[in-house]
């Protein structure tokens, strides 16, 4: 007989391809996920999943059917556990946050701080992403992205616009020509993303703002771009958040390169009745409003 707990196993591994992430998601040794997908493909009779040395574990097309129900059964039971706790007074629970890492880092994580000391009984998960993120595998409760979501079953706002600048340190900039225009720019060292596994197209700036670069440190992590520009190897573009107000770098071209970019906070509808997402997307929002000054680079 198929039950809710044998599909909450078989949900796990449809959304990580792997019986060991699956089994580190759901608190439990990686032989007890194996154990309960064989009794849960012998209790229906049918393979789920076809198991790739390479690709870990692949739905299957009777999988695939069966993950279709079990996320509307899950949701159903999301939205009754949801329905109960909107009638309880106290903010408890866990959220789960998915962030872009730059933001995640410099922005979400003081500010999830001050949440938890306003509601102790809270608790938070922060996970700062430099890969795509599949919102409907519901790795997160609430997922923060710098692209406006364009389909499926979310609640979402714009959180924040903010503004990207070209960054140096004085160092290299004694070091090489002077940057009197852009023009000047052809002739420097850049930090970039790498191209083949940049999350959005939203960062595809460098391109257009030099063509033909020469780029000679790539990271998709911001963190890791932000220590190579502090490194005086070469230029960055930079959130204004995570680079103005460090010491050790200075605005390049400051009225002829300002990016700007926005910051979109979303959650699937079946979260939008409970409290403490509510509280904490309000909170966010409105302390960030209170940070446009930081956010803006002004």
């Amino acid at each position: 007989m198929m039950d809710w707990d044998g599909l909450r196993y078989f949900l796990a591994v449809a959304r990580t391809s792997k019986i060991s992430e699956a089994g580190r998601r759901l608190g439990v040794e990686h032989t007890t996920v194996a154990r309960r997908i064989r009794q849960l493909e012998q209790a229906m009779g049918t393979v789920l999943f076809d198991k790739s040395r390479r690709y870990g574990y692949l739905l299957t097309e009777a999988g695939n059917h069966l993950l279709q129900h079990a996320e509307k059964m899950e949701g159903e039971l999301l939205h009754a556990q949801q329905s109960v706790s909107v009638l309880e007074e106290d903010l408890t629970g866990n959220i789960r946050v998915a962030a872009t890492e730059g933001f995640g880092i410099y922005m979400l994580t003081p500010l999830a701080v001050e949440f938890q000391h306003q509601y102790p009984k809270t608790s938070l998960d922060i996970m700062p992403f430099q890969r795509f993120v599949d919102q409907s595998r519901r790795e997160a409760d609430i997922f923060i992205t710098i692209d406006r979501p364009i389909r499926g079953n979310y609640v979402y706002r714009r959180l924040s616009d903010y503004k990207l600048r070209l960054y140096a340190t004085p160092q290299y900039l004694k070091r090489h020509a002077p940057i009197r225009n852009t023009q000047d720019l052809a002739a420097h060292r850049f930090i970039d993303y790498v191209d083949e596994f940049i999350i959005s197209d939203e960062l595809k700036y460098l391109s257009d703002l030099v063509p033909a670069a020469n780029v000679i440190f790539k990271s998709n992590s911001l963190v890791a771009q932000l220590q190579a520009c502090l490194g005086s190897m070469a230029l960055a573009v930079l959130p204004c958040f995570m680079a103005h107000q460090n010491p050790a770098l200075q605005v390049v071209l400051p009225d002829e390169i300002v990016i700007k970019r926005s910051f979109w906070m979303l959650y699937h509808e079946d979260l939008r009745l409970l409290k403490r997402i509510e509280l904490f997307s309000n909170f966010l929002k409105n302390k960030l409003e209170q940070r446009q000054s930081l956010m803006m680079g002004e």
